[in-house]
C-alpha cells in the first residue's frame, strides 16, 4: 500500500477503533489495508497517494449521479448561506414530503431522519406501537442498520428465535426478532402458525443487497404482502438501498407492492445524511405529539440535506433517467455473464437494476445460506487484481456494487477488460 495511506491507517488506529468508522471499511473481508479517499469526481475517486479508481462502491449506494455533480454543488453552495441547521420546520421539508409521496404513493405521510438505521429503528417502534405486538420477522442475512433488535442471526430450522449477533445486545431483546430464509414462503407461514398474534411486522429489503444482491423469486413479494394483510402484520420495506435505485418508486414500483411502511435513505440525500420513514397515514399519525409513539431528532429535516434531496428528485425525473441507467448497466452485466460462460467459471452474477454482486460459487444464490457458500478468498483475489488496475469494488464478497450515471460506456468497456483479465487468471 502507498506510504501515505499506510501512515494514515497507522495514525487512525491510535484514535479510531480499528482505524475506521464502519467495520467493512477496514478491508478485513479482503485483506490488506484500506484506501484513504482524498476526493471524488464523476465516476472516480482518488486516494491519498493520488491513485485514481473507477468507483463501483459509490459510497455504498447513494451516489447514483457519481461524485460531486456540479448541479448539487451549486445548490448546496447557494443554500448553505441561509444556514446549516435550524431545529425548526422549514418550507423545504414540506415540499420534500410531498414529492416523496409522488414517487412512493404508499408513503402517505413521512418523517425525515438522518440515517437508515434511525429510519428502521423508528419504523419498528411505530409498528409495535400501532399493533400492540412485540415480535418482528426479518430475513436471515438481512441487514437493517445497527439497530439492537435487528442484529440477530438465524439458528437452525425454518424460523428461530433470534440470538444476538453482536455483544451488547441483550438476549431478551434479540428473542423478539424471528429470522427466516429469504424466498421461502413456507418458512413465513410456519412462523404464523407458531406465533399467531404476537407479530407486529415483517421487515425486509425487497431485493436484499447486504448479503450481496439477491433478487426475489417470482411472486414471493406478492405472497408476502397478501400474508401480512390477511394476518394484520405490518409489511415494512427497507428500501434504503433499492429506493430511487431500481426505479423512481423503488422496488415497490417494480414489483407492484404497497407496503404499510417504507424506509428510504442513501440516494435521497445525494451523499448527505438523510433518511425517511413513512407509510399509511393512520399508522404515521400514531407518532408524537398527536400519538403515543415517540420519535425525535435534532438534525431531522436538516435544511442542507433537504436541499440536496430536492435536487436529487428533480434529476431523477429527467430524460428517462432509470431506463437509460438500467440499460447501460445491463450491457455491462451481459459482458460479465459472457465471461463466466466462456471461462466456465464457478461464479454467478446477481443483478437488479443498476446494482450487482459477483458471487464466486457455481450454484444459484437465492438466500443467505447459498450466498455464504461463495468463495470469499477468491473474491479477495479478484478485488485486489481489479484495484491494482484502477477499479474499486466493494471490499467484501457479500455487498452490492453500483453503476452510476457518471459511468460512461468507454469506461465500462475498460472495466470489462480488467474484469476479463481477473477472471481469466
Amino acid at each position: 500500500m502507498a506510504v501515505k495511506n499506510k501512515r494514515l491507517f497507522k495514525r487512525a488506529q491510535k484514535h479510531i477503533p480499528s482505524g475506521v468508522n464502519s467495520p467493512v471499511r477496514a478491508f478485513r473481508a479482503v485483506g490488506g489495508e484500506p484506501f484513504f479517499i482524498k476526493r471524488g469526481k464523476g465516476p472516480f475517486v482518488w486516494d491519498e497517494n493520488g491513485r485514481r479508481y473507477l468507483d463501483f462502491c459509490a459510497s455504498w449506494g447513494p451516489l447514483i449521479f457519481g461524485h460531486a455533480p456540479e448541479g448539487l454543488l451549486k445548490r448546496l453552495a447557494r443554500d448553505m448561506k441561509k444556514g446549516t441547521s435550524f431545529g425548526a420546520p422549514t418550507a423545504g421539508e414540506v415540499e420534500l414530503a410531498g414529492r416523496i409521496h409522488t414517487f412512493f404513493p404508499a408513503i402517505e405521510k413521512c418523517r425525515l431522519v438522518s440515517s437508515g438505521t434511525e429510519a428502521v429503528m423508528s419504523a419498528i417502534r411505530l409498528a409495535r406501537g400501532f399493533t400492540g405486538r412485540k415480535k418482528i420477522i426479518k430475513i436471515d442475512g438481512g441487514y437493517h442498520g445497527h439497530v439492537d433488535s435487528m442484529l440477530v442471526k438465524a439458528g437452525s430450522g425454518g424460523a428461530t428465535f433470534g440470538t444476538p449477533d453482536s455483544a451488547g445486545v441483550p438476549e431478551e431483546l434479540a428473542a423478539l426478532t424471528l429470522t427466516i430464509p429469504f424466498n421461502d414462503f413456507e418458512a413465513l407461514d410456519k412462523v404464523l402458525r407458531r406465533e399467531k398474534k404476537s407479530i407486529a411486522a415483517f421487515i425486509l429489503e425487497p431485493v436484499p443487497a447486504n448479503m450481496g444482491v439477491v433478487p426475489p423469486a417470482a411472486d414471493y413479494l406478492k405472497r408476502v404482502s397478501h400474508w401480512c394483510d390477511d394476518h394484520g402484520v405490518l409489511l415494512i420495506f427497507d428500501e434504503v438501498i433499492t429506493g430511487f435505485r431500481l426505479a423512481k418508486g423503488g422496488a415497490q414500483e417494480v414489483y407492484g407492492i404497497r407496503p404499510d411502511l417504507t424506509c428510504l435513505g442513501k440516494i435521497i440525500g445525494g451523499g448527505l445524511p438523510l433518511a425517511v420513514f413513512g407509510g399509511r397515514a393512520d399508522i404515521m399519525d400514531k407518532l408524537a405529539p398527536e400519538g403515543p409513539v415517540y420519535q425525535a431528532g435534532t438534525l431531522s429535516g436538516n435544511p442542507l440535506a433537504v436541499s440536496a434531496a430536492l435536487w436529487v428528485l428533480d434529476e431523477l425525473e429527467k430524460n428517462n433517467f432509470h431506463k437509460n441507467l438500467n440499460a447501460k448497466a445491463q450491457k455491462f452485466f451481459d459482458g460479465i455473464h459472457r465471461m463466466i460462460a466462456d471461462y466456465a467459471l464457478p461464479a454467478v452474477l446477481n443483478t437488479a437494476g443498476s446494482m450487482f454482486t459477483l458471487f464466486f460459487t457455481p450454484d444459484p444464490v437465492t438466500d443467505y445460506a447459498s450466498a455464504k457458500k461463495a468463495d470469499a478468498r477468491r473474491y479477495a483475489r479478484f478485488f485486489h487484481h481489479c484495484a491494482g488496475q484502477g477499479l474499486y469494488f466493494a471490499p467484501s464478497q457479500f455487498e452490492a456494487n453500483f453503476i452510476s450515471a457518471a459511468h460512461t460506456e468507454p469506461l465500462l468497456n475498460r472495466a470489462l477488460e480488467v474484469i476479463d483479465e481477473a477472471l481469466e487468471n
